[in-house]
């Protein structure tokens, strides 16, 4: 399967812990489940034109959820969390959310 960088990097994750790391420059993304760490930083250096010092990546297993008799399941997904270079510029598409 080809991915292009649009298909590896999912969406961002907006949470209080993701937002306070913006600080260090790190960034965190839901990525494609097959994108390996390479890959990811390759697909955020090209679509955000910044340069990447390091990507941590972890598989999320999805809770299980019930609704009264009905059993179900929330997506599994991989998380990428991406450190910028010192000499880097932020990504703009988060300025706005601080």
């Amino acid at each position: 399967m080809n991915l292009t960088s649009h298909d590896i990097i999912r969406k961002p994750v907006i949470t209080e812990k993701s937002m306070a790391a913006m600080a260090e420059k790190t960034y965190t993304f839901i990525v494609h489940m097959s994108a390996n760490k390479v890959q990811i930083k390759k697909a955020v250096e090209e679509v955000f034109g910044v340069k990447v010092e390091d990507v941590k990546t972890m598989r999320v297993i999805g809770k299980t959820k019930r609704v009264g008799v009905h059993v179900g399941k929330r997506a599994d997904f991989k998380k990428a969390v991406v450190k910028l270079a010192a000499d880097s510029k932020n990504i703009e598409f988060f300025e706005g959310m601080q």
